[in-house]
């Protein structure tokens, strides 16, 4: 059993390896094979079901945003679980979610409650500031 300290070093592993690099070769070192993740803000996922739909997930929105950054503003871990509390920054020069790019700077906060087994991330709870985002975007008013 890990402890929660080992537990929050995985989940920061996870954000500034995979989300903040984009080095997707690291999400099968630190997701579990069945891994899911609850994506309670995007408006067409709801579950990202395994490591390769994350990967594609990930890819995705660093398409998107090339210069992805996720900052971790707090982290509260407790037996198999770690709640991070983040803030997203990037530049919109891709697609996203059908939108076209706006060129244009965001800034967002989220939370995820990352659940651990044998040492790695296996479930997961997202929610983040979309329509925060998509307003910065001009995509709604």
């Amino acid at each position: 059993m890990t402890t929660p300290q080992e537990n929050k070093a995985l989940a920061r592993r996870a954000i500034d390896e995979v989300w903040n690099k984009g080095n997707l070769a690291v999400a099968r070192e630190v997701y579990g094979t069945d891994f899911v993740s609850h994506q309670h803000s995007h408006p067409s996922v709801r579950d990202v079901q395994g490591v390769s739909a994350l990967v594609q997930f990930v890819r995705e929105f660093r398409d998107a945003f090339p210069d992805f950054h996720d900052t971790i503003d707090d982290q509260v871990a407790e037996g198999d679980k770690v709640v991070t509390r983040f803030t997203s920054t990037g530049t919109h020069k891709g697609v996203l979610m059908g939108l076209q790019p706006t060129n244009k700077r965001a800034t967002w906060m989220g939370m995820a409650i990352d659940r651990i087994e044998d040492g790695k991330i296996v479930e997961e709870w997202v929610s983040w500031d979309l329509f925060g985002m998509m307003q910065q975007l001009s995509a709604i008013t």
